[in-house]
């Protein structure tokens, strides 16, 4: 799913509401704030999502509401222990991107449980998954929130101030949900629509050496 950050007055963005693409109509402050005005415009607006119909309040470049700061909407797929804790992240990742860093580190540490790991040590959680085939970019996308949540609390060679860096964290939870859960539900989906010959045939070849 394409995702473009919300931006005050740009045509069309994901709505940090639905999560779809959508175009956006926007309102600025009407005349009776003309004493607010910066530049040629009005330092309050509102953009209202012709998808979902629900609307973004900005205060000049800053979105005020809904609170998620510029983090991705969270994947469809994330369940939802993991995607309480990522909306919490994302709602003060402006103000504090240190503490949102923390808060992606707990969730990648809830996601493991869900993905029936202990849920105690990352650490340990992430090599149980490799030991089970996790894929290289998985382990890659696992260990870096790993570690720069690890740096949000116990401060090191990370800059976990930087909003930049801690944004990058927000793509790779999904990335990580997408890959360990949307992807294998969809194909499992499709797999067992399969006509039942046809997946016993499947089986016999795989048994063969």
């Amino acid at each position: 799913m394409k995702y473009i950050q919300p931006q005050v007055y740009l045509e069309s963005f994901t709505c940090p509401h639905c999560g779809v693409l959508s175009k956006q109509d926007w309102k600025s402050a009407d005349m009776k704030f003309d004493s607010y005005m910066d530049g040629n415009r009005n330092i309050l607006a509102s953009g209202n999502c012709q998808h979902c119909h629900d609307s973004s309040l900005w205060l000049r470049e800053d979105m005020i509401y809904p609170q998620v700061g510029n983090a991705p909407f969270p994947n469809t797929e994330m369940p939802k222990s993991v995607k309480k804790i990522y909306l919490e992240a994302a709602s003060i990742s402006n103000n504090s991107p240190r503490g949102a860093a923390a808060l992606l580190r707990l969730s990648l540490q809830i996601l493991c449980k869900e993905l029936g790991e202990s849920g105690k040590n990352i650490d340990s959680d992430i090599k149980s998954l490799v030991q089970n085939g996790l894929p290289l970019i998985v382990q890659q996308s696992l260990d870096s929130v790993r570690v720069i949540g690890n740096d949000a609390v116990h401060p090191g060679q990370i800059d976990t101030d930087d909003i930049v860096v801690v944004n990058k964290l927000f793509g790779l939870i999904n990335v990580i949900v997408e890959y360990l859960i949307a992807l294998p539900n969809q194909v499992s989906g499709i797999y067992s629509t399969l006509p039942a010959n046809k997946i016993e045939g499947i089986q016999n070849r795989d048994k063969k050496k």
